[in-house]
């Protein structure tokens, strides 16, 4: 999963403690003589300084260990992991997407960990936590996260009268009633694309729904269940009355789509405002300084439960090397790897760091949206549902009207039930 990050203030000199880890494994901690690490560009592009920081840590436990860093870009990682994972020559560690993570415990591809071995493992946050987490057993470790939050125009409230970003969903729903009124069909008072699943399935985990759930050792879609529908039908009175673009499209140009000035408000990634906002994508000329982010309120009365996208760190099952590698990763992700990461822009892996962003005005909104949050059925065959897009078609049949939506999301089920269980 690509992410955006925002570079903040540097980390040299940084020391990193370690617990010891025990990740099982054939090889010992006392016989590694060098480690192979995988992580992507991330880190080398925006966190060196903590890399080495980990490594300097774990070799003055291991004196003359070599540890050694490939690093890949997101849409050619996996390619490359899978043909080693059929060879003898894995690395010890490797970056993977959140959403990644799933597909590859299936498998068997990584060695099971002992979270208790790690940092504020007790603190994961619950998305985070699920991502790592199949059939009963952890095979890796979180290490960063990305929230989700809405994002105003505070020009384009403010001319219809509302000067403070909403704290409900009936303050939220009043608003943009005024923008759509005041600015009319051509415009979107919430630029809100259709297909876009970890929105609208936020509206389903608000109202007590969920994509699929587990009953008897089976997996089973549950869109079509009373809350889900309700979760749905909210989603599509935004859709209808506040979207008015494409209702085919999905979220991937939404920044791009924001930047041309024709929306007023959106509820995407936390990086997606600030990147509207950057003078390539800003074609009104006037979003710097103007817009705003703000924790989206949800129709239940609480906080909208949001997505946790993020990666985390794993120990392929092959490698020779599992105790050293699991003391690396601890390195990178515990405390003083969590300050740092936080100093780049992400949010940490775990509720205690959380709980202090949540007192400082540029980071309390996404810490405070992240704490609600959810992730997706870690069932066997949950790729192969993303794989066949079945939420995407789902949400565009009940976007366009082309569906009710009771019969899209019974379609949805019935689709989901004959992939979810199987590996």
């Amino acid at each position: 999963m690509k992410r955006k990050l925002t570079a903040a203030i540097g980390i040299a000199g940084m020391m990193v403690s370690i617990a010891a880890c025990g990740g099982g494994g054939s090889g010992s901690q006392g016989d590694a003589k060098e480690l192979t690490v995988w992580l992507t560009v991330d880190a080398q592009n925006n966190w060196p300084d903590l890399v080495k920081a980990a490594d300097a840590a774990v070799v003055a436990k291991h004196p003359g260990l070599k540890i050694h860093h490939e690093y890949y870009g997101w849409p050619d990682k996996n390619t490359k992991l899978d043909a080693v994972l059929a060879t003898d020559q894995v690395p010890d560690v490797v970056e993977m997407g959140n959403t990644e993570m799933l597909g590859y415990m299936v498998k068997g591809a990584f060695a099971p960990v002992d979270p208790a071995t790690f940092d504020r493992s007790a603190a994961w946050l619950d998305g985070l936590k699920a991502s790592v987490t199949y059939d009963g057993k952890t095979y890796g470790v979180p290490y960063y996260a990305g929230g989700r939050v809405a994002n105003w125009r505070k020009d384009v409230f403010g001319s219809a009268g509302v000067k403070t970003p909403p704290t409900t969903y009936p303050e939220l729903t009043a608003a943009l009633d005024k923008v759509q009124k005041k600015r009319g069909d051509s415009f979107s008072a919430w630029y809100q694309p259709t297909r876009d699943w970890y929105a609208a399935m936020s509206f389903v985990y608000d109202a007590g729904g969920a994509i699929a759930k587990e009953q008897g050792g089976r997996w089973k879609g549950t869109l079509s269940s009373p809350q889900s529908l309700k979760g749905l039908g909210e989603f599509k009175k935004v859709v209808d009355s506040y979207m008015h673009g494409d209702k085919t499209k999905d979220e991937s140009d939404r920044y791009l789509v924001y930047g041309q000035g024709k929306s007023g408000m959106i509820f995407g990634a936390a990086w997606e405002g600030a990147t509207s906002a950057d003078p390539k994508n800003d074609k009104t000329g006037t979003l710097k300084d103007n817009l705003e982010n703000f924790v989206m309120p949800g129709p239940s009365g609480k906080n909208m439960p949001v997505f946790l996208g993020g990666s985390d760190l794993a120990i392929p099952v092959k490698s020779p090397r599992q105790a050293v590698a699991a003391e690396w990763i601890n390195a990178l992700t515990g405390p003083a790897g969590q300050k740092a990461l936080i100093a780049k822009g992400n949010l940490p892996n775990n509720r205690t760091d959380l709980a202090t962003l949540k007192n400082d005005p540029a980071t309390a909104v996404p810490a405070i949206a992240a704490e609600s949050n959810w992730f997706v059925p870690m069932a066997p065959g949950w790729g192969q549902v993303e794989k066949a897009q079945v939420l995407q078609t789902m949400l565009q049949s009940i976007g366009t009207g082309k569906k009710s939506v009771a019969a899209a999301a019974k379609e949805a089920d019935a689709a989901i039930d004959k992939v979810i269980n199987t590996k």
